[in-house]
């Protein structure tokens, strides 16, 4: 298995928990992991979309942390 792969499963099981925690700061934090790996997926395999859209996912999900 790829490195890029193995990250991207991470991610993927990280996005999977946060909903269930999603109103506790941990749930947030835990989404952000979760997508920041899921990025590190989609930039190897250039799927420019899904880097747009966990990176503003991410900035979200920030704002909802610390607001």
């Amino acid at each position: 298995m790829k490195v890029a792969a193995f990250i991207g499963w991470i991610g993927a099981a990280c996005m999977s928990c946060a909903p269930f925690i999603i109103d506790m700061p941990a749930g947030k934090a835990l989404a952000i992991v979760g997508l920041g790996l899921l990025t590190i997926q989609a930039i190897c395999n250039r799927t420019i979309n899904l880097v747009c859209l966990n990176l503003i996912s991410i900035l979200g999900f920030s704002y909802a942390l610390y607001i």
